[in-house]
């Protein structure tokens, strides 16, 4: 991952109320969440949302796809590994108790990743 990608990212999560809708979609899953259900779960108001959804989308954090007259937004959970692992890499010089963690944590998304979520399809 480039550093200006990992500031991005974190850029769009050092907020409040995008980072509710982010662990929001997170929770969903795959299948994501329309706007409307976003909304009701975080308690944001439409015009906010908006805002927010579009500033995650553009760090490419979240996903949107139509589906009839709904936009299902959904989290890249690709991209969100790659940032932990970006983030947790080089840690303690690569000592093998940190390099562990950060397997681990990486392990615990497979079930979220896109060869996963195509088979599921």
């Amino acid at each position: 991952m480039e550093i200006t990608t990992a500031v991005t990212s974190l850029s769009a999560l050092a907020h409040e109320g995008r980072l509710a809708v982010f662990r929001a979609l997170v929770r969903a899953g795959h299948p994501g969440l329309a706007a409307g259900r976003i909304a009701d779960e975080t308690g944001t108001p439409a015009n906010t949302l908006s805002a927010q959804l579009n500033i995650l989308s553009q760090a490419g954090l979240i996903t949107s796809e139509r589906q009839g007259r709904s936009i299902i937004y959904s989290a890249c959970f690709d991209q969100m590994s790659d940032l932990i692992v970006f983030l947790m890499e080089d840690c303690c010089a690569g000592e093998a108790c940190v390099a562990t963690s950060v397997e681990a944590a990486a392990s615990r998304v497979l079930c979220c990743s896109s060869e996963e979520k195509d088979l599921t399809q």
